[in-house]
C-alpha cells in the first residue's frame, strides 16, 4: 500500500546546487574533549523532484582536495594518504538509490563512495521549501545529516592519546551536514 506524499509548494523538475548558498560540513570528535569543524569548498549536486516525491533522486561530487579545517597544515595531512588521499581519489560521491518517509521528514538512502570505497548510507532529508527568486528563477532547501564510521572508507589513520587509557586522537564516527539551496532548470 502506497501512501500519498505532500509538500507544501513543491515543484518537480531538475535542479542544480547553488554552491554560494549551499555547504557540505562535517563534524569529528578530537581528544576525546572536543569536535573539529570543517567544510568542502567545491562540489556539484544535481536533484531531481520527480512528480511521485519518493521517486525523486540526487547525484553529488565532491573535490576531496577542496577540503576546509580552517588549519592549512591539518588540512594538507587530511588531503594525504592519511586520510582522504586526494592525489588518488580526487572525489567523494553519492547517489541515491531510495526516498521513504520518515514522519515530517524524509530518509534518503544511497551510495557514498571515499577513497574508492562504497558503502550504503541514509540522510536524514528535510525539505525547507520551494520559492520564487528575484532573477525570475525557483529555489528550492534541503538540509540533510549522516553519520558515517570513516574506518568504512578505510579512513583509518589514528594514534593514541598519551596517559589517557585507550582514548584514540579522532573519534571514527564523522557527522555530515548538508545545506543545499538549488535553482531550478530552466527548461532547454
Amino acid at each position: 500500500m502506497s501512501t500519498a506524499v505532500t509538500i507544501p509548494g513543491y515543484v518537480a523538475g531538475t535542479w542544480d546546487a547553488d554552491v554560494v548558498h549551499s555547504e557540505v560540513t562535517f563534524v569529528v570528535r578530537h581528544m576525546v574533549v572536543s569536535k573539529v569543524r570543517g567544510k568542502f569548498d567545491r562540489f556539484s549536486a544535481t536533484i531531481v523532484t520527480a512528480e511521485d516525491p519518493l521517486a525523486s533522486s540526487v547525484e553529488a561530487t565532491i573535490e576531496a582536495a577542496s577540503i576546509n579545517t580552517g588549519n592549512e597544515q591539518r588540512d594538507q595531512h587530511i588531503r594525504s594518504a592519511d586520510f582522504l588521499d586526494a592525489e588518488h581519489y580526487p572525489t567523494i560521491t553519492f547517489r541515491s538509490t531510495g526516498i521513504r518517509p520518515n514522519g515530517d521528514q524524509f530518509l534518503v538512502d544511497g551510495e557514498l563512495t571515499i577513497r574508492g570505497v562504497t558503502r550504503p548510507v541514509t540522510l536524514a532529508l528535510e525539505v525547507n521549501g520551494f520559492t520564487p527568486d528575484p532573477y525570475g528563477g525557483t529555489r528550492a532547501g534541503f538540509s540533510a545529516t549522516t553519520e558515517i564510521d570513516r574506518n568504512d572508507f578505510n579512513v583509518s589513520y589514528n594514534g593514541p592519546i598519551p596517559g589517557a587509557d585507550n582514548a584514540m586522537i579522532l573519534s571514527d564516527k564523522v557527522t555530515i551536514h548538508l545545506e543545499i539551496e538549488a535553482v531550478l532548470r530552466k527548461d532547454a
